[in-house]
């Protein structure tokens, strides 16, 4: 059986390419033909060419984003998640090849969208609209981290040296902010529901769903305006073009002028009318509840955002988890955030030092991996962690979700804020992204040992053992 996958995550950084990792791994293990191609932040090893193709019996697309399926027209098509080619690639492979997994035919014609039916079928429409959603998110993220990133440099002048009334005003901070804060993040609602809108109604669906991103800033209702005017705008418009006839000689202006017309109209006026200001006042309230949040009640909301970054190291809680955080930097609410980044590094910080500190708990190649595993958690690279965890997941994860349950609570209550939604070290040296540095590298530091302490008592000895 000829098999071509491609593999994708939505930040594309690490999943894509441990997926890529697993399934040539499990595929040369039971001897199968298999080519990936990744689409990811970085060059792809492999692009699949036509021949490669068309000899394929089937195509598995493993991605929690969108994926432009028109090259795979007429092909038999596998949707599973990423993680599932991560860290289960033998038995995926296994299931496929077994006819377990039945696939579709995809058939770009009679379908608007990419995301047909996925492997299970009782999970099809929550995995449609995580998709969708992570796929908004995608084009969402490097927004945010540029545009975070510099208004962050422009604090190093002074936190209000972007103020030309202010007695620290400086020029270079002036420009820093209008080009990050004014542009690149105000940017980050628009390209959110831009994206959920085209991952549900392919290209017809950019115009409605960045109207309906713009229409979430106008109204007020923020990132959950911006996400619900995302789906409403994908959806709409798959609606108004699979029923919505013309003749022939007219069928022209359907996609230039009806469907963008109808669709920027209605998600336009829902916006407006129906959803903007209830959002608003949701929204409000939450803001005010969280401003108010001190002591034990701030420290279990940085409990559970730890929870969710490590519990499954860059999949859908901790995805979650950090867009929520995102979404209230909107809202000028910054301590969540700062949380998330303490819990999203301690996981592959903590595991590095119990490679250092217990070296017989650890392979040689575990404890040569160890070395880089310390920079890819200084930079917030959570997905540092997943080798260990798929190799011992009934040990490393509850280590590394009590290690980033700790760092989170006490980020939330040393009252730490962060004015950068990612970097790790590299934006916590920038003056005054962070507050109460000190403790927030306490925070880190704690989580990091616990983590690597009950790693030591958890994990059995290697052999042979090493003193």
């Amino acid at each position: 059986m000829n098999i071509i996958a491609i593999t994708s995550c939505p930040t594309g950084v690490a999943h894509t390419y441990i997926a890529e990792k697993n399934l040539i791994k499990a595929a040369n293990s039971l001897n199968l033909d298999l080519l990936v191609e990744t689409q990811g932040a970085l060059d792809a090893n492999y692009i699949l060419s036509e021949t490669d193709i068309k000899n394929a019996d089937i195509v598995l697309i493993a991605a929690d984003k969108y994926v432009d399926m028109t090259r795979f027209n007429g092909k038999k098509i596998i949707k599973v998640s990423i993680s599932e080619a991560a860290k289960k690639a033998n038995e995926l492979l296994t299931k496929i090849t077994s006819g377990e997994l039945k696939p579709i035919t995809c058939n770009i014609e009679s379908s608007t969208t990419d995301s047909g039916n996925t492997s299970n079928s009782k999970n099809r429409i929550s995995s449609e609209i995580y998709t969708h959603l992570m796929s908004g998110v995608q084009l969402m993220i490097p927004f945010v981290v540029a545009g975070g990133i510099l208004i962050a440099l422009s604090f190093a002048f002074g936190i209000h040296a972007a103020n030309v009334n202010d007695p620290t005003y400086n020029p270079l901070a002036k420009i820093l902010s209008v080009i990050g804060g004014g542009s690149a993040f105000a940017l980050m609602l628009p390209i959110l529901a831009l994206g959920i809108s085209q991952s549900i109604a392919g290209k017809s669906g950019i115009t409605a769903g960045a109207v309906g991103g713009m229409m979430a800033i106008e109204t007020g209702s923020g990132f959950i305006g911006a996400l619900i005017a995302g789906f409403i705008a994908g959806y709409v418009t798959v609606f108004v073009m699979k029923n919505i006839k013309l003749p022939q000689l007219l069928a022209g202006l359907k996609p230039i002028l009806l469907t963008p017309l109808i669709s920027v109209f209605v998600t336009g006026l829902l916006m407006y009318v129906v959803i903007g200001e209830p959002i608003k006042a949701v929204l409000d309230a939450v803001t005010v509840f969280l401003t108010g949040l001190t002591g034990v009640n701030a420290g279990l909301l940085g409990l559970i955002f730890g929870i969710m970054v490590a519990i499954d190291m860059g999949g859908p809680l901790n995805k979650t988890a950090c867009l929520v955080a995102i979404g209230l930097m909107s809202t000028n609410v910054f301590g969540p955030i700062a949380a998330c980044m303490a819990a999203g590094m301690t996981p592959p910080l903590g595991i590095a030092l119990a490679t250092t500190l217990f070296k017989d708990r650890f392979t040689q190649e575990e404890r040569e991996t160890g070395k880089v595993t310390y920079f890819l958690g200084l930079s917030f690279i959570t997905e540092g962690a997943i080798p260990y965890a798929a190799t011992d997941p009934l040990r490393v994860i509850p280590a590394i979700v009590a290690g980033s349950g700790l760092a989170g609570a006490l980020s939330m209550l040393f009252g730490v804020e962060s004015r950068a939604p990612h970097g790790g070290i590299f934006v916590m040296l920038i003056p005054n992204v962070i507050t109460n540095l000190l403790m927030y590298f306490v925070a880190i530091a704690l989580g990091a040992l616990l983590t690597a302490v009950i790693l030591r008592l958890v994990k059995k000895k290697q052999t042979p053992s090493l003193a």
